[in-house]
């Protein structure tokens, strides 16, 4: 039997820091009896490895029974894009840098690596039903007999979600894109390097997810799925770029 000393070496955050490796199974026999002698005395930590079991599990259950994501490359550029906004070196380089009246994409990039483990749960369940969902979709998509927007380089008679042709609401888009572009660019000599390393690394996080989806609709004008990331992605880009031309 272990010993109290031995026992309180595994913590909450070390637990966090291996919890990948413990579902996996590939974890040496001490960290794996340190884990184990934390779950016995730690619910929460216990609840969170009862969750991602359960998600494992699934996912080896129903492995093969779903067709690929459509543009499954974007949908995972996005998901990188979100889990990168959790850097803990930056984000406390830049801790004391955030202004008060700052919005939530600048917050969310800043904000101290501190999550908890039902939140880091709650983040994988999340990843796991944007993928379900995009899933979802890229299967209804097969099954319709209607025409999905696409963008197209002439000729869209597809109306978007707001009433306009996806090319119109592109270029719109586009619009207001190189107008908050100017405006980060008259504030750039401001920026420190880290400030500027978050800016740039993040921008072309979304850059790579918008030409991505393009390419995919040029191939395929009737792809919903990279429509939709295309739509996400261009909006990110404006919020992004807002946040930082205020700074």
């Amino acid at each position: 039997m272990r010993d109290a000393s031995e026992v309180t070496t595994m913590n909450c955050e070390k637990y966090q820091d291996l919890l990948s490796d413990f579902i996996d199974g590939s974890l040496a026999s001490q960290d794996h009896h340190s884990i184990e002698a934390h779950l016995s005395a730690c619910g929460v930590c216990a609840e969170v490895r009862g969750d991602l079991d359960a998600i494992v599990t699934y996912c080896h259950e129903h492995r093969g029974e779903y067709d690929a994501v459509p543009n499954e490359r974007a949908l995972w550029l996005r998901i990188s894009n979100l889990i990168e906004a959790g850097d803990l070196e930056l984000a406390t380089d830049l801790r004391t840098e955030i202004p008060q009246n700052a919005g939530w994409w600048f917050r969310l990039m800043n904000r101290s690596w501190q999550m908890s483990l039902p939140q880091l749960a709650a983040s994988m369940i999340a990843v796991a039903i944007i993928v379900s969902v995009a899933t979802m979709i890229g299967l209804r998509r097969f099954g319709s007999g209607g025409e999905s927007a696409g963008l197209r380089s002439s000729g869209v008679t597809t109306v978007a979600a707001n009433g306009l042709p996806l090319a119109e609401r592109y270029r719109q888009q586009q619009q207001t894109i190189d107008y908050w572009n100017q405006r980060v660019e008259l504030n750039k000599a401001r920026w420190n390097p880290q400030m500027r390393e978050t800016f740039e690394r993040n921008l072309n996080v979304i850059d790579a997810a918008v030409n991505d989806s393009l390419s995919h609709l040029n191939q395929n004008p009737h792809d919903e799925v990279s429509e939709e990331v295309l739509n996400a992605a261009l909006n990110d880009k404006v919020e992004l770029l807002r946040e930082f031309a205020e700074l």
